[in-house]
């Protein structure tokens, strides 16, 4: 049988990640990961210049000769199935709402109407990477949460996601829970790190990569903000691992790299909740999120 390869993206609110996976047996092809930082915000076609960039250049370092699909992790609020972009006063693709994506690969890429391109939830793709890569979770209730520019989140059952029914919030999302005074991605993301130390200091940090640096440093404020991230995420999710009855928790994203300032805190207030449940920090989250977006394809 000839091998059957796709391109799996992972598209974020300041990058994309591609690669050629090897569909049959969801695995990466190594000289194929390709990365590229940019800013969403960009016009359309700039923004989508970017991508052809990164998928060609997969492509080529790949050296396979064709694929059958893409694959892509998309944050949300997006129309998954039809591929349109609903993202709104998020600080990110500001000129995307509204548009179908689907279309603009199509017309990036030259690609016919009938090409397989499938969406997914970004923290979807990563969950079901996660238990793809780890055969044990098959059997298991997961949630997974991915830390960046947003916060996402998943609840995978024997691998599958679960979206509705009264044991997972609504879409399964958890960003826009209510949560203290607004909502509980503006405390648990990139965004709400930066607010917390600036409330803290009064000083304003470019990007959540300074404030892992200060606190890698030893700046209190730093390791503080961070602290109090851990514990607003143990009281966000909480009461879905108990609804979701969850056997593991896994946490993704950037600022996953940072645990170390807010694992502890975390797993106090979940523990303190009597909530017995394994808690992970993803190794490769890009890996990750590809391997879960091709699975689609696997599965179609």
């Amino acid at each position: 049988m000839n091998k059957e390869y796709a391109v799996g993206i992972d598209i974020g609110g300041t990058h994309i990640t591609t690669a050629i996976i090897d569909v049959k047996n969801m695995q990466l092809i190594d000289l194929s990961l390709h990365k590229e930082s940019f800013d969403s915000n960009l016009p359309v076609d700039q923004v989508m210049s970017i991508w052809e960039k990164a998928i060609q250049t997969s492509i080529k370092n790949s050296k396979v000769e064709s694929v059958i699909g893409l694959s892509v992790c998309m944050p949300g609020p997006f129309d998954y199935e039809n591929g349109i972009c609903w993202i709104k006063d998020q600080s990110k693709y500001e000129h995307f709402y509204g548009l179908n994506v689907r279309y603009l690969f199509q017309g990036t890429l030259n690609l016919s109407s009938d090409f397989p391109i499938f969406f997914e939830n970004d923290a979807v793709c990563f969950g079901k990477g996660e238990v793809y890569k780890d055969a044990g979770n098959l059997s298991k209730k997961v949630m997974a949460i991915t830390l960046g520019t947003g916060l996402g989140a998943c609840f995978i059952d024997k691998g599958v996601s679960v979206a509705t029914g009264e044991s997972v919030p609504a879409d399964g999302e958890i960003y826009n829970l209510t949560f203290k005074e607004s909502m509980a991605e503006d405390y648990v993301s990139a965004r709400g790190l930066i607010n917390r130390y600036k409330t803290l200091t009064g000083k304003t940090l470019n990007n959540g990569l300074e404030l892992f640096n200060l606190a890698k440093a030893g700046d209190t404020n730093a390791i503080k903000a961070f602290n109090e991230m851990g514990s607003d995420l143990a009281e966000i999710v909480i009461p879905w691992l108990k609804k979701f009855n969850a056997d593991g928790f896994i946490i993704g994203g950037k600022i996953a790299n940072a645990s170390e300032f807010f694992l502890a805190d975390f797993n106090k207030k979940v523990k303190e909740a009597g909530i017995e449940i394994e808690v992970s920090i993803s190794k490769d989250n890009e890996a990750a999120a590809l391997i879960g977006a091709v699975s689609l394809l696997y599965t179609a």
